[in-house]
């Protein structure tokens, strides 16, 4: 569980809660009003996932982790032997990946081919491979794509990266979470169960600033068409989240 900042959470949540509430089901949005969109963007660990799912649960929307995208075709891609080289075979994985809700509305799960690979996305080398797999323009222009899909519909908290300045620029609210390195990183820790004082928080920071090289890339790509900031442009809010959050996203 988290503890949000005084009327954080309550604010985000009365914000959402102006339109319908849908069916928790899956892919099942309600009515036609059910159109708010949320953004909710921030590095790795910053408490997007935690967040985002706890006001979507609050006010009976969907929620999407896109990270889960990234991670589903850079898994798919060490499965298959696709090289980060071969732009165009990385994009062919994409629709072969789906996103599956849980009880809760959440889009969850990874399916390939029908098959649960949910914990297989998770893993260690996954982590280490999917900032250069995220580099790829080809990659991040067909999840672009992917992203825009699932929310087109509406009744959607969607977390990310560069969610509220790419994906859904014109989002209704827009939240950006942050927290410095070594908080994320002794987060991510604690997730893992490693020693949260020793070696692993130090290797975690290390891939941290690693993984903050290859976003600082991601956001020259994404500059090429039009001039974007991905901290916390205008209309959105920015949250600066410090201690136990649950979930690492």
């Amino acid at each position: 569980a988290f503890e949000p900042a005084p009327g954080v959470f309550e604010n985000m949540a009365e914000r959402l809660s102006g339109r319908p509430k849908l069916a928790l089901h899956p892919y099942a949005l309600g009515g036609a009003d059910a159109t708010v969109e949320m953004s909710l963007d921030g590095p790795g660990s910053s408490g997007k996932s935690s967040v985002g799912a706890a006001a979507a649960r609050e006010v009976g929307y969907r929620f999407c982790d896109t990270g889960l995208l990234y991670r589903a075709v850079t898994w798919l891609a060490e499965a298959r032997g696709v090289s980060v080289d071969d732009p165009e075979g990385l994009v062919g994985l994409v629709d072969d990946v789906q996103l599956a809700s849980d009880a809760d509305g959440r889009l969850a799960g990874v399916l390939v081919d029908g098959v649960d690979h949910t914990a297989d996305v998770r893993a260690p080398a996954v982590d280490s491979a999917v900032s250069a797999v995220s580099a790829v323009p080809e990659v991040r222009s067909a999840l672009l794509q992917r992203q825009r899909d699932l929310a087109r519909s509406g009744g959607i908290v969607m977390a990310g990266r560069d969610i509220g300045t790419v994906v859904l620029p014109d989002a209704d609210l827009k939240v950006y979470l942050d927290a410095s390195v070594t908080e994320r990183a002794r987060r991510r820790a604690d997730e893992r169960r490693s020693d949260a004082s020793g070696d692993g928080v130090s290797g975690m920071v290390r891939r941290a600033r690693c993984r903050r090289w290859h976003a600082g890339r991601r956001r020259q790509l994404d500059r090429r068409g039009a001039r974007r900031r991905r901290g916390a442009g205008p209309g959105r809010k920015q949250l600066d989240r410090v201690g136990p959050v649950g979930g690492g996203a």
